[in-house]
């Protein structure tokens, strides 16, 4: 299931109607904007407890309390084309969301919690690598409340969370789950809007994620924000309808890595992502299946070069990993960092070879 996933059942959703709001939108995307503005948000609503007991008491005290702390920081951002949310960042007005989200924008509309009007904000950069950007308020409300940041290292198997955003265009809502488990390696399509980036170490989480979630906090019982909502899965086998209770979230310490860096230089300037420095393309074999990447380019600089690879190669394994399409090759990068030493095994005229490549940087 997970290889299945990663290499296609991940994208963002096809058209969703519901007796209670028509909007459609993508899963794990944003949602189509056709609404106004968004409907002032009621006072979230906590699991109603079902005992008396003090353990479901003071589990649904928790929730109340992570509700009041957390979705403060929570925005909705009209992206004139969509719709999604946004986590306010800092004290200086900046909000971390989905590239996706913003898309091709360069203003936008935000909607702070509790807010009856919106506050116009401007791109400050977009890193569609990771499907992460930063946009920043022309002016900074009274009372902004930045969120609370966690740590990645301490996200585990069974931990409650709860996702926060705007699904469906439906301001300041709250769902709840656990983290399903930690390490997911997931591909978006480009398709719809999707970025098509390859995304490691993601958090999967049963807590429902919406059109409308992506760019929206994943929190735990602390109060802190552990990843950004981005996707849901779809199931193939059902029409390309969503696979319940399957969601993925980007870690936050890459969303750390990507907002620090594009606060300071409006741009990332060290993605910590690994290369092999070439161009390359998918090859099928005589059955007419996926069986390898053949290296059209090579920089001069690059990892491969130095290797001893060249165009014409056919890369057929990486790092242990066997490699038959271009999105194979990303995901097994995606699993290594910069300077570090893996095995590349390659075609070359019908022989097969082996070398040793010191990952370079994207």
């Amino acid at each position: 299931m997970d290889a299945s996933l990663r290499r296609s059942r991940v994208r963002r959703t096809v058209p969703i109607v519901t007796a209670v709001v028509a909007i459609s939108g993508l899963l794990g995307g944003c949602s189509q904007s056709g609404s106004a503005a968004p409907r002032e948000p009621s006072s979230p609503s906590a699991p109603t407890s079902r005992s008396s007991g003090s353990v479901t008491d003071s589990l649904q005290s928790d929730y109340q309390r992570v509700i009041k702390n957390v979705l403060p920081s929570v925005v909705q951002i009209d992206a004139s084309n969509s719709l999604g949310s946004g986590i306010v960042y800092d004290g200086q007005g900046h909000v971390v969301t989905n590239a996706h989200v913003v898309g091709n924008g360069r203003t936008f509309k935000v909607w702070a919690s509790g807010s009856s009007s919106a506050i116009t904000a401007r791109l400050v950069a977009a890193y569609p690598e990771q499907d992460l950007a930063v946009i920043k308020l022309d002016s900074v409300p009274s009372g902004l409340k930045p969120a609370g940041f966690g740590d990645s290292a301490k996200v585990e198997m069974g931990q409650i969370v709860l996702a926060m955003g705007s699904p469906l265009g439906l301001s300041s809502s709250v769902t709840q789950g656990i983290v399903s488990a930690t390490g997911r390696t997931v591909s978006e399509g480009q398709g719809g809007g999707g970025t098509g980036a390859t995304i490691a170490n993601m958090v999967q989480t049963s807590a429902a994620i919406n059109p409308g979630n992506s760019g929206g906090a994943l929190v735990n019982l602390d109060s802190e924000v552990i990843g950004i909502p981005t996707l849901a899965a779809t199931d193939p086998d059902m029409g390309g309808s969503a696979a319940p209770g399957i969601g993925f979230a980007i870690p936050v310490s890459m969303v750390r890595t990507v907002a620090d860096q594009i606060i300071k230089s409006g741009k990332v300037t060290d993605s910590g992502r690994a290369a092999l420095g070439i161009t390359g393309r998918t090859v099928v074999d005589s059955g007419y299946q996926p069986a390898g990447v053949a290296i059209v380019d090579a920089k001069a600089d690059g990892a491969a070069a130095k290797a001893g690879l060249k165009p014409g190669d056919i890369v057929v394994k990486a790092g242990g990993t066997d490699i038959t399409t271009i999105t194979s090759l990303t995901e097994a990068l995606a699993a290594h960092k910069p300077g570090q030493k893996i095995e590349v095994t390659y075609l070359r005229d019908g022989a097969r070879k082996t070398a040793e490549v010191t990952l370079g940087e994207v």
